[in-house]
């Protein structure tokens, strides 16, 4: 991620002025053991399927991604001008790394891996997120997730 103090300094005083949200205290759960856990990707890297549409610029929805997902099938759609492909062009894994949790599944460490997973686009408003996040977080539990791995990019 670019440093504001690197950014342009309109852009990165607009950004300064994004208010963070406040949020309420949640309920406690204890979850399984990792090693029983169902898990699920959630990524705010716009990435998606090739057959998907794109993101637009601050994007509120979401993409689901199915857990069968060929790499080659993945496209990414982050409409930031300073964010770096470079990565992503050379393995998916670094901003979706879905093949480490089958390995993850395979030795043991985790239960299972969840049949769905889910990207955002980033550098968008948290406070607009709240509809979409909602949304996964019905779905994940639909899908017996008790367990997410949080890919920020």
């Amino acid at each position: 991620m670019v440093r504001l103090a690197v950014l342009p300094p309109d852009f990165a005083e607009a950004l300064r002025r994004i208010p963070m949200p406040a949020f309420e205290p949640a309920p406690w759960i204890t979850p399984p053991p990792l090693s029983e856990a169902r898990v699920a990707l959630v990524s705010t890297a716009g990435i998606h399927r090739a057959s998907d549409r794109p993101f637009d610029a601050g994007a509120t929805d979401y993409r689901i991604i199915p857990d069968d997902v060929a790499a080659a099938d993945m496209q990414m759609s982050h409409v930031s001008v300073n964010f770096d492909r470079s990565g992503f062009q050379q393995d998916v894994n670094t901003i979706f790394p879905l093949e480490l949790l089958h390995e993850l599944a395979a030795s043991g460490e985790i239960g299972s891996v969840a049949r769905w997973h889910y990207s955002l686009m980033g550098a968008t408003d948290p406070s607009e997120m709240q509809q979409s996040a909602e949304a996964i977080g019905r779905l994940l539990n639909g899908d017996g997730v008790t367990a997410a791995l949080l890919a920020p990019v």
